[in-house]
């Protein structure tokens, strides 16, 4: 039998590759299955990921999932993984867009605040329920309250970046109800990663002094990275035109990471400081910034995430779910659906909104997409999450996000013209910027997840 001169080291550095590879080619080829079901690629991606799991792969003789992705692999991947959602978060926050406020303030706050406060309180209720078959992580029994508080976190999510590209998809970008529903998962984002802060300070706080030093130095990092802003724009001033622009870009990076470490090391996940830092970038580029920085981030977001969806289909397990656990998914899903379905629709039709605007808008406010698998992952990083509450959490992510595509109408702007789109729905908005606010990146394909 032949064997390798190369060593362990380097047979695990190829062995990734090829991992890489098969992620790559795997997502690539169910993308275009997706798409025709109506469906945002990472549906596709994260589907990838459980077939080449222990759901589908595992199954077969061979452990076929543990000789294509064993211990080492998976950590590299996981890396590689995390080195993609740093940089898209930073890229969501570089383009988080407070005008897409204007005109809607009052109408976008109740929507996202009765959204998040309905849905996080029956995920409370129902996470007390939840506890006692998934309290133990590892041999280590978790705290109840991080736990009970990560599952009110998740279920309040909404993710921007998918309901971005639903709305273009569907030609809803120009329509109020397009406008309110993208202005409300703004806030409803920016308040479920302020309560997840508070879950990941819990979960990682010994006891009742590490918990206040967590939040003092919170405080202290938020403060300043806002009064790091005047110095960031100065610096993108400076190097964002002509021969700086390529020096901006690691110089850019490199202040992700390190914006990550620090609130890592604080003691909250690396994601925020990666979100902050791009929160606290100046607004409009100009058009060497576009090319030099937002689109090589474009692009290597758009080459790494699949990596992400993949890691995050390898940790679900489909065939470890039996008997209670079935139950539990219905539970969840249901729950899900209605406090996000229930507490948009309420306020909407309470302001003034119609029928059919109400249940487009609770429609597109139950999509959870790439930002609850992002905060799904942290939740099993942070241990708060074993494998069976994992995978319950990932399919109903899937579900209440694959669910919007084939009961949205369609508008005036979508494929196939008005396609039986309610009047209510197509008063046009000349004063809206193009795609009625949604910011033109990251990329098409980025924003899609």
């Amino acid at each position: 039998m032949l064997s390798s001169p190369a060593s362990d080291t380097e047979l695990t550095l190829a062995a990734t590759m090829v991992a890489i590879s098969l992620t790559l080619i795997l997502g690539g080829l169910l993308r275009p299955l997706v798409a025709r079901l109506r469906q945002p690629p990472v549906i596709g991606e994260v589907a990838a990921g459980i077939v080449l799991g222990p759901s589908l792969l595992g199954l077969l003789p061979g452990d076929l999932t543990g000789r294509l992705f064993p211990a080492d692999v998976r950590s590299m991947l996981t890396a590689v993984a995390q080195v993609g959602v740093l940089l898209f978060l930073f890229m969501v926050g570089w383009e988080f867009e407070k005008r897409l406020l204007t005109g809607r303030r009052t109408m976008a706050v109740s929507v996202s605040l009765t959204s998040v406060v309905l849905s996080f309180g029956l995920g409370v209720a129902l996470a007390f329920w939840l506890y006692g078959g998934h309290r133990d992580v590892g041999g280590t029994t978790i705290s109840r309250t991080a736990f009970v508080l990560f599952i009110g976190a998740a279920m309040a999510i909404t993710a921007f970046p998918v309901l971005a590209r639903i709305l273009t998809d569907r030609g809803l970008s120009r329509t109020p109800v397009g406008a309110l529903a993208l202005a409300s998962a703004a806030i409803d984002d920016v308040l479920a990663w302020c309560i997840l802060a508070l879950v990941s300070a819990v979960a990682t706080a010994g006891d009742g002094g590490d918990l206040a030093q967590i939040a003092a130095l919170s405080v202290v990092y938020v403060l300043a990275m806002f009064a790091l802003r005047p110095a960031l724009a100065a610096l993108v001033r400076r190097l964002g035109a002509g021969p700086g622009s390529p020096f901006l870009l690691g110089a850019l990076v490199s202040g992700v990471f390190l914006s990550s470490y620090a609130t890592t090391w604080i003691g909250i996940h690396a994601i925020f400081g990666a979100f902050l830092f791009g929160y606290i970038m100046p607004r409009e580029p100009s058009a060497d910034v576009e090319v030099q920085v937002r689109r090589p981030l474009e692009v290597v977001s758009m080459l790494l995430l699949p990596v992400f969806f993949i890691v995050t289909g390898l940790g679900v397990d489909i065939s470890s779910l039996a008997g209670r656990n079935w139950l539990e998914l219905a539970a969840v899903i249901a729950v899900a659906c209605l406090g996000k379905f229930a507490g948009a629709v309420l306020p909407a039709r309470a302001l003034g909104l119609s029928w059919p605007e109400t249940r487009t808008l609770g429609l597109l406010m139950n999509t959870r997409g790439l930002t609850e698998l992002i905060i799904l992952n942290a939740g099993r990083g942070l241990g708060i999450l074993d494998t069976g509450m994992f995978t319950i959490m990932v399919i109903m992510a899937l579900v209440t996000t694959a669910m919007a595509g084939p009961l949205l109408p369609r508008g005036p702007g979508g494929p196939g013209g008005p396609g039986g789109l309610p009047p209510d729905l197509v008063r046009a908005q000349p004063e809206q910027p193009e795609a009625g606010g949604v910011p033109a990146g990251p990329a098409a394909e980025v924003t899609a997840r």
